[in-house]
């Protein structure tokens, strides 16, 4: 077993695309980790296609480095605020945080969030002013910055006493004075591993008490089953070992009371540390480590795991803030459904996104008697989006609906709705239409920053609703020069109705293939979702008009054949490149009555009801007439 003395657990905190992944790159060059002469890819922690296609964290992954004689678990949390609940469950299995600055941004809204949790549990960061090499780098300003949210977080005298540290996770490179060499570049890692080394604390571990730990990460092997993780806080676990797991839950929406659910006695069959990326079975494990468990056929996130004789002592369940958002998982029943990939049933489905519960906190699954679909939440589009490209790569089919905000209702049966803050840099030419389109989705403008280099700074807050759909308009208008950032704050009054979308659909009246003398004529009627021999099927969504309603349509129309000569006959037809559409696009573009269905090789987007009449008779019912939608 490891002495604690020589252990130091510490997580790495930021705003999305402020380093944190490439910084562990660089400590596992300077720990020589890998050969001289191996092959080591870029972001190595970004371990999935969709982390490494994306370019962003979406799973917490630990890693360990040693470093004279000291062994480091270093936690790497995602920096979009959509998955901040990988970074609330894992911060309770660390003693010290790397919070991350860019030297030209600064504080970013994620960086806010991830800093409020971490001084909450008392944690005493250390920081990093990141990027200190690009040009425009400011590292005093961004400290000051970082200085001042300590200040206004509440953070202790002793919390706001943090180390600093500068440099370049991508070169390589940190030192605790920019003045310190002629040559930072050739300065290394040494001063961030000392840094680590004396303002870590080591673990408190108390080792002749009862084994004691909290699960909090979840893994899955098809040999294993569930396998837990977590830090043991008191006693040491052997393989072989009988173990009490003690389920809770929190009774409250509010999280102040919880109570115990079920408990149960197994054996501890396999344990597990970290060494380096890979996992290396041992035979016993001691408080301070950070390990990995099987033995319990059910673990789930929060259980207290302990020795039989200490069953009285519980752990509250981890604190992870609510979904925000939610939107319907519907079994796929377009005239396509099986052509692509597998056309799964309910059972299948619900199965499926239980599974992925177990392992992400923040994601919740309700199911409210529909006969073909289940009601799913999480924190943003972001989330549930990485959800249905998950299953979609997995080879089933699924539709979804339109995001929806989840809405409270306060002790005088007022209606409340999920509020964020936004940040915008964008360049001074396109801040007019920037802060019109917000003002039409009900965004107040709070505070403009001029940094003198062209580029302001706009802080809204504006409710969730309101950012639904807006992120990829927010590109076309600024020309993709403009950086959007935002984090839930809380809930405030319902501000009332939002016209997020202007424009209608062009709607396919009739199946087949599409040719490009339907499409030629239909271009000018909008933009086009679909290309000359595309199979579409009545209801489908084949475009965006450009008024503001519903355009039917027959995108598979032929041309007459006749023996009559036409003067044009010899005209070529030029068709607009088509809008690609993706499952993030598709979520923020479609309307309330409309679905995406994705498939392993196609993103559509359809009508809920694909008949014309039936469409035309629901909005009867509901008391919308043809003219309500102009």
């Amino acid at each position: 077993m490891q002495d604690s003395s020589k252990i130091r657990n510490i997580a790495i905190i930021a705003h999305i695309d402020h380093g944190k992944t490439t910084l562990i790159d660089g400590i596992f060059k300077a720990a020589h980790l890998f050969r001289e002469n191996q092959v080591m890819e870029e972001r190595v922690m970004d371990a999935g296609n969709l982390e490494r296609e994306r370019g962003i964290t979406i799973k917490a992954k630990h890693c360990t480095v040693e470093w004279e004689g000291y062994k480091i678990n270093i936690v790497d949390t995602p920096g979009h605020a959509d998955f901040s609940g990988e970074v609330e469950r894992v911060l309770s299995m660390v003693d010290s945080v790397l919070l991350l600055v860019d030297a030209n941004e600064g504080p970013m809204p994620q960086t806010r969030y991830v800093l409020m949790r971490a001084l909450k549990l008392g944690l005493k960061p250390i920081v990093i002013v990141n990027k200190v090499d690009r040009p425009n780098a400011e590292p005093d300003a961004a400290l000051d910055k970082t200085f001042d949210l300590f200040i206004e977080l509440g953070a202790t005298e002793e919390q706001c006493d943090f180390a600093v540290l500068y440099g370049s996770g991508l070169q390589g490179w940190f030192v605790d004075d920019l003045n310190k060499h002629e040559d930072n570049s050739k300065a290394g890692m040494q001063d961030l591993f000392k840094t680590i080394i004396e303002r870590v604390p080591a673990p408190k571990a108390e080792m002749d008490k009862p084994f004691l730990m909290q699960v909090c990460t979840l893994s899955w092997s098809e040999y294993l089953g569930r396998i837990g993780c977590g830090r043991i806080l008191q006693g040491t676990l052997r393989k072989g070992d009988r173990i009490l797991r003690t389920h809770t839950r929190w009774t409250d929406y509010d999280q102040t009371n919880w109570e115990v659910v079920s408990t149960d006695t197994s054996t501890c069959t396999h344990l597990y540390v970290t060494n380096g990326l890979d996992r290396a079975e041992v035979e016993a494990v001691g408080a301070g480590d950070i390990v990995w468990f099987t033995g319990p056929a059910n673990i789930d996130l929060g259980d207290t795991m302990s020795a039989p004789e200490i069953g009285d002592q519980v752990i509250p369940p981890l604190d992870i803030e609510e979904p925000t958002v939610s939107m319907f998982f519907i079994v796929n029943t377009s005239p396509f459904a099986g052509q692509d990939g597998n056309a799964i049933t309910l059972r299948q489905l619900k199965a499926r996104i239980e599974r992925e519960t177990k392992t992400d906190p923040a994601l919740r699954m309700e199911d409210l008697g529909r006969p073909d679909g289940v009601k799913v939440s999480g924190r943003g589009e972001l989330h549930l989006g990485i959800l249905i490209e998950e299953i979609r790569r997995e080879g089933s089919e699924v539709c979804v609906s339109r995001p929806e905000v989840i809405v409270q209702h306060d002790e005088k049966g007022r209606t409340l709705e999920p509020m964020e803050e936004v940040i915008i840099d964008v360049p001074e030419e396109y801040q007019g239409v920037v802060i019109q389109k917000l003002a039409q989705r009900k965004g107040e403008l709070k505070n403009m920053e001029n940094g003198g280099t062209g580029v302001l700074r706009l802080e809204f807050r504006i409710p969730t609703r309101g950012l639904i759909g807006y992120r990829g308009e927010f590109l076309t208008d600024t020309r993709g020069l403009g950086i959007l950032a935002s984090r839930f704050v809380g809930y405030g009054e319902w501000v009332g109705e939002i016209n997020a979308r202007s424009r209608g659909s062009l709607v396919s009246m009739d199946s087949g293939t599409a040719t490009s003398y339907a499409l030629d004529n239909l271009q000018e009627r909008g933009t086009l979702f679909i290309k000359p021999g595309d199979a579409i099927y009545n209801g489908q969504v084949v475009g965006e008009s450009s008024r503001g309603k519903d355009i039917p349509c027959n995108p598979s129309k032929r041309k007459q054949q006749t023996n009559h000569r036409s003067a044009t006959k010899d005209m070529m037809t030029v068709l607009d490149v088509p809008r690609t559409i993706t499952v993030d696009s598709a979520l923020e573009w479609i309307s309330d009555d409309e679905l995406v269905e994705v498939t392993p090789l196609s993103v559509r987007i359809r009508k809920t009801i694909l008949d014309a009449d039936q469409r035309k008779k629901a909005r009867m019912q509901a008391g919308i007439s043809d003219s309500d939608e102009d």
